[in-house]
C-alpha cells in the first residue's frame, strides 16, 4: 500500500531526508508491535531484520518491552529439554 502524507516543515527539518520514511515505517512497526497488532516476526520481516536476535536488539534500543509471558517460557523450556536429549543422544 503506497501513502501520501503531509508532514509539517517543523517536523520535518529534524529528520534527515534520506531516513525519513524507514524512520516513520519503524515508528509505525514499533507502534502495532506495543500495541499487539502485529508479532515480533513480523516486525522483523517488515523492517527486513535478518534474524530474531537482530528483532531482539531493535526493540530493546528503542525501549520496547517484549512481550514474553508464562507460555512463552513453557515452550522455550520444552525446546531447551528437546535440544538437550538430541544432544546428549548424537554425543552417545
Amino acid at each position: 500500500m503506497r501513502v501520501t502524507l503531509e508532514l509539517p516543515d517543523d517536523l520535518v527539518k529534524h529528520f534527515n531526508p534520506n531516513q525519513i520514511v524507514r524512520e516513520i515505517l519503524e515508528a509505525l512497526a514499533i507502534h502495532a508491535y506495543r500495541t499487539e497488532k502485529i508479532t515480533q516476526g513480523q516486525v522483523g520481516t517488515i523492517l527486513g531484520l535478518p534474524s530474531r536476535w537482530a528483532v531482539d536488539a531493535f526493540l530493546k534500543e528503542r525501549n520496547v518491552e517484549l512481550h514474553y509471558d508464562e507460555g512463552d517460557l513453557e515452550s522455550d523450556r520444552k525446546t531447551l529439554d528437546r535440544l538437550r536429549k538430541q544432544h546428549l543422544n548424537s554425543a552417545l
